[in-house]
């Protein structure tokens, strides 16, 4: 999939949202990108938007070489077997009037696959991701755990065979034990089906153990991007800095690796001129509320929207003027 200059706003009647603003980035065959940021970010609006739940405003998007930015609703709706979602709110999403083997085939039933067929391959999806086909298939979906309706979730995508996953925060609701559970299987389907993933997530650990690269959002906009590795290890934005000082650490006399990010996220109706993280960066100057920065590669796999990106020889210090804290590598499986 690639991207270029995505732009999604909404009409309301305070004004216009600028949901996500001049976005660009590719994702390889068979690689993982996780999206990162706060809430509002519009992270998963990008998401939404890269496979048209929600219409675009500017930019183009081409999947597999086709303009699917400008396809129409029948050419859509086949494109769809190739692109599936799995939404934040695993409960929500699923159908409460439907039994379990239903909702995983609703998407074949509407690709006017045969019932025998779609019986077979509900079948053998629910046991892909470990639900056994006897005791779940007649349930409903209100008598499904957190994890359980998840897995369904993951399921009904898979009923498909799709090449281009999107998980939008599916890991968000569950508890942390379930949680590492969804991701292992997410990681083991995405072997088996040799899918292309992007993972959203506003938990910096969870994106990091299960991304190739990672690309950063701030307020609409790309801050940063580059292998998951490298970004965790020397982020290059301010903002990236930020996210990653703010994670707790487990020796309580420090608390976290670094300052809290001051202040609120601003509006996205009348978002900052120049650089919008600029009313919150402690590197802020006044180039900053002039220009905006444009993306540039900073270093090998790793590019940065910043006029005065961080680097090795200033990194930074907290609030203690210690050095800034690096992560250790991401954890095994």
């Amino acid at each position: 999939m690639t991207v270029r200059d995505l732009d999604v706003r909404y009409a309301t009647g305070a004004g216009v949202v600028q949901a996500v603003s001049g976005v660009s980035f590719d994702v390889l065959p068979g690689e993982t990108l996780g999206i990162v940021g706060e809430s509002g970010c519009g992270k998963s609006t990008t998401g939404r938007a890269v496979i048209r739940l929600d219409r675009p405003t500017g930019g183009t998007i081409r999947f597999d070489g086709e303009r699917i930015d400008q396809a129409g609703p029948r050419r859509m709706r086949s494109l769809r077997r190739d692109m599936q979602m799995v939404f934040q709110d695993p409960v929500a999403s699923l159908n409460p009037r439907r039994r379990v083997k239903d909702v995983v085939a609703e998407g074949l039933l509407i690709g006017g696959v045969p019932a025998a067929e779609r019986t077979a391959r509900a079948t053998e999806v629910l046991a892909q991701v470990g639900l056994d086909e006897q005791r779940f298939a007649n349930v409903m979906p209100r008598q499904l755990s957190g994890g359980q309706a998840q897995r369904v979730a993951i399921a009904r995508a898979l009923a498909l065979n799709p090449k281009l996953l999107i998980c939008d925060e599916p890991v968000s609701a569950l508890d942390v034990s379930v949680q590492a559970q969804t991701l292992n299987l997410i990681e083991d389907i995405k072997a088996a089906y040799e899918l292309t993933v992007v993972f959203i997530a506003h938990d910096l650990s969870v994106v990091r153990a299960v991304s190739d690269d990672v690309m950063v959002m701030y307020l609409g906009k790309m801050c940063e991007f580059g292998d998951a590795d490298l970004v965790y290890a020397r982020p290059a934005h301010p903002y990236t800095r930020g996210l990653l000082d703010s994670v707790p650490l487990i020796d309580s006399e420090r608390g976290f690796n670094g300052p809290a990010l001051d202040g609120d996220i601003p509006s996205p109706l009348s978002p900052p001129s120049g650089c919008r993280f600029r009313t919150r960066c402690p590197r802020a100057r006044e180039q900053c509320a002039v220009s905006e920065p444009q993306v540039r590669e900073v270093r090998k796999d790793q590019y940065v929207a910043c006029h005065f990106p961080l680097d090795d020889a200033d990194p930074g210090t907290d609030s203690a003027g210690r050095p800034p804290h690096r992560p250790a590598a991401a954890p095994d499986r």
